[in-house]
């Protein structure tokens, strides 16, 4: 393995454990000319999920690709990037569980999507919005109507909740 940091080609292995996910080990790294430390995470090699793209292009599933546009629904959030990695874990797990080697991306989406939803609202929303294409301020209101509680969502916009109550 190459140092990331001098390019060294030889580096050396000083602890390996079980990764977080099924099949995967983690690996610490140190390299023996710059003494720099770093980790490595070894997975299985899988037949690959390929990913049907709205325009019928097919590419294969990008884990770094999902990992960026959660990160970036989650900007300024109190979500941790070990939160993330918990999230595309999961939303991994579940598209090897599916039978079919091709899967829509309209069905990673919507895995996307539920899970945010679990996590934090504004994320949700968020990832929902460019996701699902709103055209306006209008598809905001709507969505966001559909997450408030059904008493609230029909008070008066006008009227703060102590006014209806």
């Amino acid at each position: 393995m190459k140092c990331p940091f001098c390019q060294s080609p030889n580096t050396k292995v000083v602890d390996s454990r079980s990764g977080k996910i099924e099949f995967e080990v983690r690996r610490r790294r140190e390299c023996p000319d710059c003494s720099e430390r770093f980790t490595t995470y070894e997975r299985i090699e899988r037949t690959p999920v390929v990913i049907i793209k709205k325009d019928s292009r097919r590419e294969e599933y990008d884990r770094e690709k999902v990992v960026r546009g959660i990160q970036k629904a989650c900007e300024k959030r109190a979500i941790g990037l070990d939160r993330i990695d918990q999230i595309v874990d999961g939303i991994e797990r579940e598209l090897r569980e599916i039978p079919q080697r091709e899967v829509s991306s309209s069905v990673v989406g919507e895995k996307i999507i539920h899970a945010l939803k679990q996590v934090d609202d504004v994320a949700y929303v968020r990832f929902a919005s460019v996701y699902r294409e709103f055209a306006d301020v209008t598809d905001f209101i709507q969505e966001l109507k559909s997450m408030l509680p059904h008493d609230f969502s029909h008070s008066d916009p006008k009227t703060t909740p102590k006014e209806n109550s």
